[in-house]
């Protein structure tokens, strides 16, 4: 059996200009990457899950409300990957964690999206890592790892090469848990990364970077136990 990798891919791959053709790259690259591993796929929700939440925010929609809203364009991001992939991918996104144990039974290139209000899809990423027994998950997000403060406020924010889990969990504290304000990780990933021992990087999302996660090389910012 391949070596499973949960990828969380940034919602900013689908809700970009140009989204057609680098969803095209992001396919041809996934198929080619199937052939020494099995690619479980989450989607971000990205800006046009985003903008829906402000404006049902706005419509005094309450909390939950808009973590399902987030969900469903998350499934909908999901869904133009998986016609990217055509036939090499389970033909819908799994809804459930039985049913997403279900699709990787099946070896085809996994594309989920979220699963249940009050998780942010890197927490739904990492509840599917553990499910299915991943040996990696990828993190794979706007900026290309952790950082000490945020590097598009502060340009001398230091990266790091790795960090312990609990020094992460203090940076994550204070940070907002409204519908559609995750970022980086949030408490729900790293506590499910922390109980199954999981191998977690945040790096870049880009392909090359991806690529290079999944080949062993040592890009963005290695989560330590």
């Amino acid at each position: 059996m391949k070596k499973r990798i949960v990828i969380k891919l940034s919602g900013r791959i689908f809700g970009m200009e140009n989204n057609e053709k680098l969803l095209k790259e992001y396919a041809t690259f996934l198929v080619k990457i199937s052939k020494i591993c099995q690619p479980i796929i989450i989607a971000g929700g990205g800006k046009i899950a985003r903008h829906y939440i402000s404006h049902a925010r706005s419509s005094g929609a309450d909390e939950s409300t808009l973590d399902e809203l987030g969900i469903e364009v998350s499934r909908l991001n999901a869904k133009l990957l998986i016609y990217a992939l055509k036939d090499k991918a389970y033909p819908h996104p799994p809804t459930t964690l039985t049913e997403v144990r279900h699709a990787v039974d099946s070896e085809l290139i996994v594309v989920a999206g979220g699963l249940h209000p009050g998780q942010s899809t890197n927490g739904t990423a990492a509840l599917i890592a553990e499910k299915v027994g991943a040996s990696e998950f990828l993190n794979a997000t706007d900026v290309d790892g952790i950082y000490d403060f945020d590097p598009n406020k502060n340009p001398k924010a230091k990266k790091f090469k790795r960090i312990e889990i609990r020094n992460l969990r203090n940076m994550l504290v204070h940070e907002d848990s409204a519908a559609g304000g995750y970022d980086l990780m949030d408490i729900v990933a790293l506590k499910v990364i922390e109980r199954s021992k999981i191998k977690t990087r945040v790096i870049k999302a880009e392909i090359s970077v991806i690529d290079k996660a999944i080949r062993g090389q040592s890009v963005g910012t290695e989560i330590i136990l």
